[in-house]
Order: structure tokens, then sequence, then C-alpha cells
């Protein structure tokens, strides 16, 4: 039988970090046992050109390798997925997508000053700056002109619904998910990290809907009920200074430390010697981290955003509030680090969870959804 022909347009790929390069060298690696022939055409490769010269490259790039491809399948709906678009358009390939965020939502938080949690911010367009509109517009185009559309998880079909998408070109399907390969105990951990008494720890990019300013203005309150808890935090991003400040400003050196980015391998390390993980966010597509923490054996304190009341079970495998809740999340994390059974149910409960999260699963789902 004739092997099916995917070009799969990608923004990052090894030795490039990051979900997208992941995913896209586990289908390279793993599709073709499937009846697929994969080629790949990263973004990544043109970074050197100046600025939308690079587009205009990647452009060429996908559209001569799309030539001998039955389907190109883009990862991104804006710097790869508008260039993968035009070039199938005019080859007459099916254009698939995958989608695992809303990019304009994310640049106009980080530039433009959009306050808007995701959910408004989806459902409108004229109140924002231009930058956003244009963003807005463009991945709204491509993936209203996609054969197929792609999401991880049920939050994100709705948001690209939301947008205008037909929601019955939608699929969801869940990434897979490899639990991280470390060795130590807990104890052993804490002993080489230097850490001593109760450890809550979150991570991710420091920008403002991670809420870590909330985290960090509550250690005085949760230090009145469990003296020597300690807040770290993982992570880089535009935030940092703000956050430096605000740990200054609340006087909360003592119980917090920023301990800006983190290789992979010592954050993993970091988490298994923690008692609790906490994101208080206000938008996760579904969030890979947090399975990365149910299986490091470490319990979960984190909202109701997006994705995550997929992945964590509230009051089984974690427990969910809301976002920026002060004090639902104080008393949250206090209920947890005060009471050792809670913490054992959590992980049990969480371990379970992953099972959901299979390799085989994704591969079965992703190799029928490109057939069909």
């Amino acid at each position: 039988m004739k092997k099916i022909r995917i070009l799969i347009a990608t923004g990052l790929f090894p030795p490039q970090v990051g979900g997208p390069a992941t995913y896209s060298k586990l289908l390279l690696e793993k599709l073709p046992e499937r009846g697929f022939e994969i080629k790949i055409q990263s973004f990544g490769w043109v970074l050197g050109f100046p600025k939308i010269i690079r587009h205009v490259v990647y452009f060429f790039k996908v559209f001569f390798s799309g030539i001998t491809a039955d389907i190109i399948y883009a990862q991104d709906p804006v710097s790869v997925g508008l260039p993968a678009l035009i070039a199938a358009k005019i080859l007459r390939k099916k254009f698939y997508i995958k989608i695992v965020g809303d990019y304009a939502w994310e640049q106009g938080s980080q530039r433009a000053g959009v306050t808007d949690l995701l959910d408004q911010f989806s459902t409108e367009f004229n109140k924002y700056p231009p930058l956003v509109r244009i963003l807005k517009r463009v991945q709204f185009f491509v993936a209203s002109h996609a054969d197929k559309v792609i999401v991880p998880s049920k939050y994100l079909k709705m948001i690209i619904s939301n947008w205008g998408v037909n929601p019955q070109k939608i699929t969801v399907i869940y990434n897979a998910f490899h639990a991280p390969h470390i060795n130590g105990t807990k104890e052993e951990y804490r002993k080489e990290l230097g850490w001593k008494g109760t450890i809550i720890i979150s991570a991710g990019r420091l920008v403002p809907w991670k809420g870590f300013d909330t985290l960090i203005s509550l250690m005085h309150e949760i230090a009145e009920k469990i003296p020597d808890a300690h807040l770290y935090i993982a992570g880089d991003g535009p935030d940092k200074n703000y956050l430096e400040s605000k740990v200054k400003e609340t006087k909360t050196s003592k119980y917090v430390t920023l301990l800006g980015r983190v290789k992979q391998e010592e954050l993993f390390k970091q988490i298994k010697a923690s008692d609790l993980f906490v994101l208080n966010t206000s938008y996760e597509g579904l969030s890979h981290q947090l399975l990365e923490v149910m299986a490091l054996e470490t319990p979960i304190v984190t909202t109701r955003a997006g994705g995550n009341t997929e992945t964590v079970d509230d009051q089984k495998s974690g427990i969910l509030l809301g976002y920026n809740d002060r004090e639902a999340i104080k008393e949250a994390i206090i209920s947890v680090l005060s009471d050792s059974d809670l913490r054992e149910k959590f992980v049990s409960n969480g371990k379970k969870k992953l099972e959901f999260f299979g390799e085989e699963r994704m591969l079965g789902e992703i190799s029928a959804f490109l057939k069909a």
C-alpha cells in the first residue's frame, strides 16, 4: 500500500527544545511504522535571516518540499501556519494545522497591555490595539482555511471555536506524555539541593497570566500557619524584574526564592524534592508540566483555567480553584501541607491519571486522523 506523505511544518525541531520540537520528532520517528512518509521543515532553520525575509524563505522551503506531499501539517497558525497555508493552497494540497494556544493573546498580554483573560479575549476584536487585531486576523484566517484543525484539549477547541472557526472541523487529540527519568528520592534531592523545611514550588515563564505575584504576596500569611514554609519559583521571562521588586515590596525574601532559568533535569529534581506544586495560572492549553509533576509524585494545587480541568481531577488528584483567588489558594496550600494522607491520595490518583496520556493512544488517534 502506498504510504501517505506528510510534510510537517514546525516552529521548532531538535536540537531546539519545546513542545513542537518534541512532538514533530515523535511523529518523524513513529509514523513511518503506521504507513506514513514524513518530511520536516522547521522555521528554526530560517531564523538566521532578517524578519519578514525569513517568512518568505520559509514559504519557499515549504512550497518545494510540499510538491510531493499529500498533506501539509503545520504546528502553529502564524509564523509557520501562514506561509504553510499559502504553499498548500497554491499546490492544492490538504492543509491541516495543530493549534496549542492563542498567539495573539500571548503577544497582546506581553507587549500590548492586554489584561483580559483568554476566555473573554477570544470572543472580542475591535477593543484591542492594531498589532493584536492583526495577529487575531492572521490566526483566524489560517485556522478557518485549514481543512482540519487539531487541538490538545477540549478547552482549546472552545477557544478556537470562539474565533469563528467551525467546531465540526476541530478535533481534540491529547498529547503523548513521557514521564521524567530521574532516579533519586525526595530526601536525596532535598539533601543535594540543601533544601530544608516545607517546600512549595511553582514554575513557568515569568509572564503576567502565571500569577506568581499573588503567591509571593501570600507567603507571610502561609508562614503564620506553617513557619518553615518556603516558596521557590523556577523560570525566566519579562516579569523577572517585577517579581524581584514584589519580593522586596512584600518583604518576603525570607520565604521566597526566585531560581531563574533552570535546566529541565534540575527542575525535575526540584519538583521531586518539594512538598507541593502550585500553579496559579489564568491560562493553560493542556499543561504538560502538570503531568510531569504527577509523575514526580508531588501533589498539586492549581486553577480551573483552560485544560487544567482535563488534567487534574479536583479533590482526587489535586485541588482546583479560581485564578488569583487569594483566600482559596492560601487555604488550599495550608490544607495540603498539613495533611500527609491528602498528599498521598493526590499522588496516587495522579499516577493513575497519567495512563490516559500514553504515546500509543496519541499515535493511534493522529494516524486515524491523518488517514481519514
